[in-house]
């Protein structure tokens, strides 16, 4: 008996063996660049975002509108001399008008544009920031599917071949040619095995389940279509250290919105000194008969005296906002280069091992385990043997897999702590 199964077919009867627990759901096979273009056009959290900068833009139109003048009327609603309702007009008639126009002052309307305009700028740099967060969960579950689903296919791989092998065992052993210890020592692998995939495939739908939220494709199994020597064809390239520090501080925009607070916080203390002056009212005013003369015409002008309120309080807490800002700035550079250091650091150890390693490596293991299957039907090697390779096999392959997604993880990482996409692949 010659059981054998290619590396496509393990990879086959990986997805039909999905497909039976998940026939409710449709694959979705999606490259790296399909995820992106549907995830900017489907993820709610994006379009909500995108709804509080658009929000934010009205404040700018908001902050250059000028007051509205104030009109005042007042005419005699009864006459008891001459016994009329709206005696407004005629020789007895009297009305008073008035108009009013504020007229802000030290430049307040222009400080307050300023302001709002940052607070636009501020907006935005939240969306982008949420952007780089949001793709960064994305790529990185991308990635570890697409290495799970092969880890997948390595059980798939044992398990076909060892439910063979146990039938088989099961029938020699009822015929008394092999021991029962041997049948079950066979049926305990494969159960194991079984399990572990159990466990691997819940794994997968947790990550499936996040997917599927990023990209707004609930009921949809996403299947991510990538190069499976990604991570070994990758190197992270001449990039020093300093040059990812210096593009990080110009792309992180978490680091660009703490430079706007700051601007923020210096444009409320400029407003906040321009509040204490007082703005000024202009008016004309007009009385038909209650004056000192009929149709009479007045100016007006109207303006408060600071004596009191000075705005002392705001002015004193906008103060000490500039320098929280300041220091927080200063924190967030900290933080930005301590972020890029310590990903580089991570991906260039990852890298150095990834590439130490074999390319074949998989390979001459899959086509191995054919061999030692097939000698052991023939009996060339034992029982404890074939059970040990199974083992090893399982564990080699589990780790070359998660060796090379920790690669990818630790590249996402950087790219993310950079804020720009160092690497095509």
């Amino acid at each position: 008996m010659n059981i054998k199964i290619s590396r496509g077919g393990a990879i086959l009867l990986a997805m039909a063996l999905l497909s039976v627990r998940l026939s409710a759901q449709d694959t979705l096979r999606l490259s790296l660049p399909e995820s992106e273009k549907m995830f900017i056009e489907n993820n709610l959290a994006l379009l909500a975002a995108r709804y509080q900068v658009d929000g934010t833009r009205a404040g700018v139109i908001q902050a250059k509108l000028f007051p509205n003048p104030t009109l005042e009327l007042s005419g005699n609603l009864y006459n008891p001399q001459e016994k009329k309702f709206a005696d407004f007009y005629g020789g007895s008639g009297q009305y008073t008008a008035s108009i009013q126009q504020l007229i802000r002052l030290a430049g307040k309307r222009n400080k307050e544009i300023r302001l709002a305009e940052t607070q636009l700028k501020m907006a935005e740099s939240q969306f982008e920031d949420l952007l780089r967060t949001l793709k960064l969960s994305l790529r990185s579950n991308f990635y570890k599917v697409h290495f799970l689903y092969h880890s997948f296919s390595a059980y798939g791989n044992q398990i076909n071949s060892l439910e063979k092998l146990s039938g088989a065992y099961d029938d020699l052993q009822a015929r008394g040619i092999v021991t029962l210890k041997d049948a079950l020592r066979i049926k305990s692998l494969l159960y194991s095995l079984k399990a572990e995939q159990t466990s691997l495939q819940n794994e997968l739908n947790d990550l499936q389940s996040e997917l599927q939220l990023l990209l707004h494709a609930n009921g949809h199994w996403i299947m991510p279509e990538a190069d499976k020597r990604v991570a070994l064809k990758l190197t992270l390239g001449d990039y020093s250290i300093q040059d990812l520090v210096d593009t990080a501080f110009n792309n992180r925009y978490d680091l660009r919105l703490s430079e706007y607070a700051a601007i923020y916080a210096q444009q409320d203390y400029s407003l906040q000194k321009a509040l204490a002056k007082p703005d000024l009212t202009l008016g004309v005013d007009f009385d038909k008969r209650g004056s000192f003369v009929d149709n009479a015409s007045f100016l007006r002008a109207a303006i408060d005296l600071p004596f009191f309120h000075r705005n002392q309080g705001n002015i004193q807490a906008a103060r000490a906002g500039i320098e929280k800002a300041k220091t927080l700035v200063l924190q967030q550079k900290l933080q930005v280069e301590n972020e890029v250091r310590t990903a580089y650091a991570r991906a260039l150890n990852t890298g150095k091992m990834l590439q130490s390693m074999d390319v074949g490596f998989e390979e001459q293991y899959e086509k191995l385990l054919g061999g030692i299957t097939e000698n052991f039907q023939k009996k060339n090697i034992s029982l404890m043997e074939f059970t040990d390779f199974n083992e090893s096999y399982k564990n080699n392959i589990l780790q070359f897999n998660q060796l090379q997604n920790d690669f990818m993880q630790a590249v996402e990482d950087l790219q993310f702590a950079v804020g720009k996409t160092l690497f095509n692949y």
